[in-house]
């Protein structure tokens, strides 16, 4: 049987202030509490707390002013697997910021072929596009165009729409069970970088999702355009039974 390693004391002091970076309590520009503050703040000796900073140093984020003290030059990202879905909302909030989102449009439209036949409407049959700019504090992170069949929204009212579709599929009795993604690194163009404050030609990540239910339908589209420093999207990877090349 193996034990964990319990945290050092150094290990501690540094995730306490990763904390404070990760949540906005220390934002790039801050100057760090003098090591007494620290020290006093966390249990430990100045020592500890020396060592602690200092690997926040060597991984770029602090940096030491002569005469000055230690300031923050950038905050880490929040971590987010890419094997399970998510919902944004709580994404954000889970990365210390307050979500909010900027709802461009709402429309009902008849659905292209491509659409029609991905979640599988018949004639006549519309779905409901949602158009968002997902923000972090005041930041916008994330542009989205989300499509529903209309049919599964019956009940619920349209100003429902400006939170969390997940918890409104739920609500409407198809919970997300699962997606399919594509991830394409791209270039904000001229109408991304408008809606992302950005400028153009940064380079942004896109994802191509169709949400299935627990019955293995589709019921939601999703195109989104992700600021590509705001999270750090990441994807675990399985080995495959029996021999592999490397």
């Amino acid at each position: 049987m193996t034990t964990a390693r319990r945290p050092s004391l150094v290990d501690q002091v540094r995730q306490g202030l990763l904390d404070d970076l990760v949540a906005g309590k220390l934002v790039t520009g801050d100057k760090l509490p003098n090591e007494d503050r620290l020290a006093d703040r966390f249990g430990v000796s100045r020592a500890t707390v020396r060592e602690a900073v200092l690997g926040l140093l060597e991984a770029g984020y602090l940096t030491r002013r002569h005469g000055s003290g230690t300031y923050v030059t950038k905050a880490p990202r929040s971590r987010h697997a890419l094997d399970t879905t998510v919902s944004y909302t709580a994404m954000i909030r889970e990365a210390g910021h307050t979500p909010g989102e900027t709802v461009i449009s709402k429309a009902l439209r008849e659905p292209t072929p491509f659409e029609a036949e991905q979640l599988v409407l018949g004639a006549g049959e519309p779905l409901l596009e949602v158009e968002r700019v997902r923000l972090a504090g005041s930041r916008p992170v994330i542009y989205s165009r989300d499509r529903i069949p209309a049919a599964l929204l019956d009940g619920i009212a349209q100003d429902a729409l400006d939170s969390s579709l997940y918890v409104i599929l739920e609500t409407a009795g198809h919970p997300v069970s699962r997606a399919s993604a594509e991830l394409i690194p791209t270039l904000a163009d001229d109408k991304l970088s408008e809606l992302l404050e950005v400028e153009c030609g940064t380079p942004l990540l896109h994802i191509d999702q169709v949400d299935y239910d627990a019955r293995g339908r589709a019921v939601m589209l999703s195109l989104e355009w992700h600021v590509a420093d705001a999270f750090e999207l990441i994807v675990n990877r399985r080995a495959s039974p029996g021999p592999a090349d490397s």
